[in-house]
């Protein structure tokens, strides 16, 4: 090959190159999707900004826990009402369902029987018919299956078939063993009514304690992965319970299970429920958008104490309550939220328990109920001090050593004290109360919202 035609192969070829490349040897950055940010169903966003977080009127309960301090948070998604007893009840039925299909599955495996039959064998892992596995299920489940503390981890269940509840329709022996197994025993049924083993219904999960990562680095993997499985239905006897010599029977009986409660706030959960279920809802919404071959979205979680007073005030600096204040009526003598008035007159404010989630006006980020109704978790354990060392860019102590969590806002059974956007209460986390509930955030992919912005 003469010079002339090795020259031009060579800038042929490097013109190919540059053409299939796109970027011209330029720094120009990988290739990827465009992030649209999503609203999530249900919340508001609350763009991030500075405020002065603690007391700004005198702590007439004489607790001073809130010294004033200036602190910034950024923009995060948060939940307009209170997770209701509807949106919880999403939460449990899943994972109700999710049990007894993977009991359901474990069985029919072990007695061979396959789709088709028109038993059991109908709920038989996706896996089990080999003909319907892709290359990579394959894979797993030649080199991974019999893993795991039973054996059947990451196995996939066949959700297409609906589960059948009427006994009258079960469709042989072995679905109406897995099913007994799911109630409480007979003997302790009354009325002619079973009743489902709450016991038996529990949601694990899997996190990364990154606090613990960051503080040791010779840490390997394996040992800052954590694994938490929790009860997920909620303590209905809290509100048998917490008020001692006081009918609340109906309450006890109806409240979580009844329709007519379904948009009232799910109480009678636990801290370490209320953080299962943001697990869950991650888990839950990450698997549609896997499904439609979508990114995923970032974690919901419960809001830090700064993140939660920063949304009650909604915007307002050095205000009392979530609209201002200093008086828990309005100019025509209505009351602003649900609890105990006038030296403990509950019906005053036309509710004697709790009320709607949506009930009351929203403050101004569109928040309702951030005083008053129930009392809300948030992620944070309770330190008289913590004001005092916390950081001021998003300040967060959530002590897993500390088991008092911080509850805010107040409830339907509190004085107007701890209904105030800066007062601070706590309960341990494993107590379920008549008078606690929660709400979630998901924090807002990007800083460019901020609310007080365009005052810079």
């Amino acid at each position: 090959m003469n010079m002339k035609k090795f020259a031009l192969l060579t800038a042929v070829l490097a013109l190919l190159a540059s053409c299939s490349s796109g970027d011209k040897g330029e720094l120009v950055g990988v290739k990827g999707k465009k992030w649209h940010p999503e609203k999530p169903y249900g919340m508001t966003l609350v763009p991030g900004g500075a405020f002065i977080m603690g007391k700004s009127d005198d702590d007439l309960a004489g607790v001073n826990d809130a010294p004033t301090k200036t602190v910034t948070v950024r923009s995060f998604y948060m939940d307009e009402t209170e997770i209701t007893n509807s949106e919880y009840r999403q939460f449990v039925e899943w994972v109700r369902d999710s049990t007894i299909r993977t009991k359901l599955a474990i069985l029919a495996d072990e007695i061979g029987e396959v789709p088709g039959t028109g038993g059991i064998g109908e709920f038989a892992f996706k896996d089990s018919d080999p003909d319907n596995m892709t290359v990579y299920e394959k894979y797993m489940y030649d080199n991974y299956s019999g893993l795991g503390p039973t054996g059947y981890e990451g196995r996939k269940l066949n959700k297409d078939v609906e589960l059948i509840f009427d006994t009258a329709e079960y469709p042989d022996e072995y679905y109406s063993e897995i099913m007994d197994t799911m109630y409480l025993p007979i003997e302790e049924s009354y009325n002619g009514q079973r009743t489902w083993d709450v016991n038996k219904f529990k949601f694990q999960y899997t996190y990364m304690d990154i606090e613990k990562a960051a503080k040791n680095r010779n840490l390997s993997r394996k040992d800052v992965i954590i694994t938490e499985e929790v009860k997920v239905y909620p303590d209905t006897t809290a509100w048998i319970r917490d008020f001692a010599y006081s009918y609340n029977e109906p309450m006890h009986n109806d409240y979580f299970w009844h329709d007519a409660y379904g948009e009232y706030p799910v109480v009678g959960v636990s801290w370490e429920q209320a953080k299962a279920f943001c697990e869950w809802r991650t888990l839950y919404k990450n698997a549609y958008q896997k499904e439609r071959k979508g990114q995923f979205v970032n974690k919901f979680r419960l809001p830090s104490e700064a993140e939660w007073e920063y949304a009650a005030r909604g915007g307002l600096q050095g205000a009392t309550y979530p609209w201002g204040g200093p008086y828990a009526k309005n100019d025509r003598g209505c009351f602003l939220a649900n609890f105990k008035p006038l030296r403990g007159d509950y019906a005053a404010d036309q509710a004697l328990y709790t009320v709607e989630a949506d009930s009351y006006e929203p403050n101004d980020f569109n928040l309702y109920n951030m005083a008053g109704n129930v009392s809300e978790w948030v992620h944070a354990s309770y330190d008289p001090s913590s004001y005092e060392y916390v950081s001021t860019i998003n300040p967060s102590v959530n002590d897993v050593k500390n088991q008092r969590k911080v509850v805010r806002g107040g409830s339907w059974k509190d004085v107007a004290y701890f209904l105030q956007v800066s007062s601070r209460d706590y309960e341990y986390a494993d107590s379920a109360r008549s008078y606690i509930g929660f709400r979630t955030i998901q924090d807002y992919m990007g800083t460019e919202v901020t609310a007080n912005a365009a005052t810079n």
